[in-house]
């Protein structure tokens, strides 16, 4: 069975990223990128569908374990009955090829150590051939060739690779396993560990030296920059969801989906993260991603892409894995990018605005994507659609897409304004009124006193803490108020938040989810916002309590178990941590609000 995901810790080379286990498995791994196919899939089945595991033969959790400083260098201790020994897993930024380095160090005593090694092609479907090579092994199948180089001896033992050696005090044994395409012959030597573990320590220091964030829990701010700069895909600026797919929003559910893609609705959340922390390489990397991602036909845009902006991602199953811990379906591609949710396109021009504000200069390109998102918005606006949470049953109007769609035009008329973009400023800005109107009248109850989840409805949704961070509503405006009392009582789980009421949504799916970690962080920032500042801060400490051991957070927890589920680690949830400490710790400058009386 497959470790609970607190026990995972995240080494990634900005291509790809795997996840090892405190008991020191890699049990998922896909090359050479985010969306390729694992060739270590235990996560999502068992050992067969193949695992690499070093840790002292006796096996068991390491004793303690943690990065080296402020890098993505993974370092376990065991302390055992003859002596402690020390694991250090890193992938080195990438060259020619993929390397994932294993370096065994003995620190006191002696400690007898095994390593086990099932390598599995296509999520554990295929089974390589493999053959000795003159100082390790080397596995082909299809497509794929990986060799794994060591001085220890290697032998074959039921279809997996296995080693006992011992190490002493002083000892230092590397492992390092090379990911090449099957057509070209792999280099005769493999990387340096020594070499590439210092190459991997520089550059890592050296990026997390830009941060110029100077808040409160800087330490936990830096470990989730860190892990979203892991979580981005350094030939196109891209940024995944998270690295893992299927992962499950409650242990034997279905609600079970692909999130090694990029979103566009988490550009705002993500560039308001980067450029308030000092990182303008990389937000305006991730800002022409969405700009050539969403280049074409505004009628086609979609919610999410591939890495390098590809827009098919056909969902399947592959039912040969039994998923995490039971919970199947695994699914591979996701079906929801086919949906019309009709906040993206408020999503992406806020965005490319934000970038304008903070003098990543549009291009004329830019801005003409942006006139022709303006366009169709004009006219679909009032259309019903699948709302952000991407439900899978009947579309409605919900008020999170009306009021993204008004922040759309909002933002298009402020650069007009501002930036003296051309445009119809005038046609804009009745536009904007007439939208702000109609969610004012239909999306509100007023004996309630709260916005509600979609026209008509009684339901609530944490997306509705949004309408005043987009400047919709100014924060001490009562109806706001309000609305953030009532989905935080609607919507708590033993005092973290879901994201909706899956009793009473119409999501088309069955059984129920966990509370949403980021829709808690936009709690937060809301109680935050209407002046409940302390209570704002305690619930942000508790926030900070669910990370694992290594500062990694899923996309919900299961406040049932005490544990994380969905996929992990998840870059909303990272966001979500950088910008809410931003707000609470007043290193955030807020959002621009244009916001009208409505």
């Amino acid at each position: 069975m497959s470790a609970p995901l607190e026990d995972y810790a995240l080494l990634g080379d900005l291509h790809t990223a795997a996840l090892v286990s405190r008991a020191g498995s890699v049990d998922w791994l896909c090359l050479p990128r985010f969306d390729s196919a694992a060739c270590f899939a235990a996560l999502l089945h068992d050992e067969s569908a193949g695992f690499w595991r070093i840790a002292p033969a006796g096996g068991g959790p390491a004793t303690r374990r943690g990065y080296r400083d402020d890098t993505l260098i993974l370092e376990s201790e065991w302390v055992t009955d003859t002596g402690t020994v020390r694991v250090i897993d890193f992938m080195p930024p990438r060259g020619a090829t993929a390397d994932l380095v294993r370096i065994v160090q003995g620190i006191s005593g002696r400690v007898a150590m095994r390593t086990d090694l099932v390598i599995r092609f296509d999520y554990g479907h295929v089974v390589p051939w493999v053959r000795r090579a003159e100082h390790g092994l080397t596995a082909i199948a299809g497509p794929d060739t990986l060799c794994l180089t060591t001085p220890v001896r290697l032998h074959g033992d039921h279809l997996s690779t296995v080693a006992e050696f011992s190490v002493d005090a002083g000892d230092t044994v590397p492992f390092v396993l090379t990911h090449t395409p099957s057509h070209l012959l792999p280099d005769a030597v493999a990387a340096s560990a020594r070499q590439a573990l210092s190459r991997t320590e520089s550059f890592w220091t050296d990026w997390i030296g830009q941060c110029d964030y100077r808040g409160d829990w800087q330490p936990a701010v830096q470990r989730a920059l860190i892990t979203l700069k892991a979580l981005t895909y350094a030939p196109t600026g891209g940024i995944v969801a998270a690295a893992t797919t299927s992962l499950p929003e409650v242990l034997g559910g279905v609600r079970n989906w692909d999130y090694r893609y990029c979103w566009l609705r988490d550009a705002t959340f993500t560039l308001q993260a980067l450029l308030g922390t000092g990182y303008v390489a990389e937000a305006r990397a991730w800002r022409e991603w969405l700009v050539r991602a969403v280049a074409g036909d505004p009628a086609k845009l979609q919610i999410m892409y591939g890495l390098d902006g590809t827009r098919r991602l056909p969902e399947q199953t592959l039912d040969w894995l039994d998923g995490y811990q039971g919970s199947a379906p695994v699914r591979i591609g996701n079906g929801a990018a086919g949906q019309f949710q009709l906040d993206v396109w408020g999503e992406v021009l806020d965005g490319l605005n934000l970038a304008l504000d903070s003098g990543l200069h549009s291009v004329d390109t830019a801005w003409d994507i942006q006139r022709a998102l303006l366009d169709f918005l004009e006219g679909h606006w009032d259309q019903p659609d699948s709302s952000l949470w991407e439900v899978r049953g009947p579309q409605q109007h919900f008020v999170h897409s009306k009021v993204m769609a008004w922040a759309g035009v909002d933002r298009a008329a402020h650069a007009v304004e501002v930036h003296g973009c051309e445009g119809p400023l005038q046609q804009w800005r009745a536009l904007a009124d007439r939208i702000h109107a109609d969610v004012c009248r239909h999306g509100f109850d007023a004996e309630r006193n709260t916005f509600t989840q979609y026209y008509g409805s009684s339901s609530l949704d944490a997306a509705l803490l949004l309408i005043p961070r987009v400047g919709f509503l100014p924060w001490n405006d009562p109806r706001i108020v309000g609305t953030v009392s009532a989905v935080q009582s609607d919507l708590d789980d033993n005092g973290f938040l879901l994201r909706y009421r899956t009793d009473t949504a119409v999501d088309g799916l069955p059984g129920r989810e966990g509370a949403f970690l980021v829709c808690t962080f936009w709690l937060a920032d809301a109680l935050h916002g209407i002046g409940r500042r302390a209570e704002a801060r305690e619930l942000f400490t508790r926030l900070l309590d669910l990370r694992n051991d290594v500062g990694l957070l899923s996309e919900e927890y299961d406040t049932a178990a005490g544990r994380q589920v969905g996929n992990i680690p998840q870059a909303f949830s990272m966001v979500g941590l950088v910008n809410t400490a931003r707000q609470l710790s007043g290193a955030s400058t807020g959002t621009r609000s244009s916001a009208r009386l409505g």
